[in-house]
């Protein structure tokens, strides 16, 4: 519980403070949030990448409104019961409120009691959270088909631009390469802003909250994913390389950072789902900045790099990705339902070396999918290719991201 007096201190505090902070580059997800809807407003995504920025742009969007921040140190007596005092003060302060954000929500254990109360008396609520598993079981409980999800990441290439005020291209393209899209260091270059995430996500997010007491091995297993980004593994091979007594470990391991948003886990497709769940999986990092900031040789292939990049836009309009393999392999084959709908290969240059192997893997996949056209995504290379009656673009990965 906390104290009413030191409630309200905190309220008006942070009022002044999200006020009065930079309503940053205007991001590209704002347009598909409608706060007319009767259901609460989910926004979840890593530490940094946006999410309060984000929310303080769709603060403009509505009156009367009160914000919390559950980050804040002073609120860490704070309780599920305490949100009927919290809305007290909102009232005294601004008026009836009639739409509420909250930050950082998680924190509270039976969030969603709060929520769901506020949702049966018509009010707006707009949520953030950086954990993907906690916000899922909570709105798998209370507040089933009541909330809408939506998942902020660091900045795309395009809100890259706008930041940085680049035009779009290949010198700009290879910054972002470089970079990545956390906003704090595409403002301040200082590599430290990501290696400092690095560790606040690790702490503070999982061994934490998880009570981890082999700390050293989830940080090794962590820089040793990232190092490995867009490359192939299994929970068998990460238990032998950590020397852990159990596989259960390592899939715990690994669903903890993905909860953290620190890296995806993409399957290997197969139509038999026991084939999938047991076939090696192939991971991609949350941001290659944050890879290159924080493991050994992820940034000397620039082809893994570029994979990493097209991964992440493709994930911002869906989950069900997938890559190929047969005879050769497809880097991605994305369903829609129960079937499949684009395949997608990446390569940095297409050249005598790799020409034959991509075009190959990328025909394989269109062909098991009956898919007419697919896509290859490159560097810096335009073409089109006509092949065993199928239809191959080629085009930079700049391009087809703006």
């Amino acid at each position: 519980m906390i104290l009413r007096d030191v409630l309200k201190q905190i309220v008006k505090s942070q009022e002044s403070e999200i006020l009065s902070a930079e309503k940053g580059v205007k991001r590209e997800r704002l347009g598909e949030i409608d706060l007319d809807l009767p259901h609460a407003q989910i926004i979840s995504g890593v530490r940094r990448c946006g999410k309060s920025t984000f929310m303080r742009q769709l603060m403009d969007l509505t009156e009367n409104l009160g914000y919390f921040n559950f980050e804040d140190p002073r609120a860490l007596t704070f309780e599920v019961s305490d949100f009927n005092k919290l809305e007290e003060i909102f009232n005294e302060e601004y008026g009836t409120c009639n739409a509420f954000f909250f930050d950082e929500i998680q924190n509270i254990p039976q969030w969603e009691v709060a929520v769901r109360s506020l949702l049966d008396r018509g009010k707006k609520v707009i949520v953030t959270g950086s954990n993907a598993s906690l916000l899922s079981r909570e709105l798998g409980t209370r507040l089933t088909g009541r909330h809408l999800r939506h998942e902020l990441f660091p900045f795309s290439y395009t809100e890259m631009l706008t930041l940085t005020k680049k035009k779009q291209g290949v010198e700009s393209f290879d910054k972002y390469m470089r970079k990545g899209g956390f906003p704090e260091y595409l403002k301040y270059s200082r590599i430290d802003i990501l290696q400092s995430l690095f560790e606040d996500l690790i702490a503070r997010d999982i061994i934490v909250r998880h009570n981890i007491r082999n700390s050293k091995t989830l940080k090794e297993m962590a820089v040793y994913l990232l190092t490995n980004t867009s490359k192939e593994f299994t929970y068998n091979s990460l238990r032998k390389i950590f020397s852990l007594g159990s596989t259960n470990t390592a899939t715990s391991f690994v669903s903890y950072l993905e909860d953290s948003y620190i890296v995806f886990i993409v399957p290997k497709f197969d139509y038999s789902l026991r084939k999938q769940l047991v076939n090696p999986k192939k991971v991609y990092s949350i941001d290659v900045g944050l890879a290159n900031a924080n493991s050994v040789s992820f940034s000397e292939d620039q082809g893994r790099v570029l994979e990493n990049i097209v991964y992440l836009k493709l994930r911002e309009k869906t989950k069900e990705i997938f890559y190929y393999k047969g005879k050769g392999e497809c880097d991605f084959v994305v369903r829609e339902g129960k079937k499949i709908t684009r395949a997608v290969q990446v390569c940095y240059s297409l050249n005598e070396e790799t020409q034959k192997r991509e075009i190959n893997g990328l025909l394989e996949a269109l062909n098991e999918f009956n898919l007419a056209e697919g896509l290859i995504l490159t560097h810096d290379q335009e073409d089109q290719i006509g092949i065993g009656g199928r239809k191959i673009i080629v085009k930079p990965a700049w391009k087809w991201m703006t």
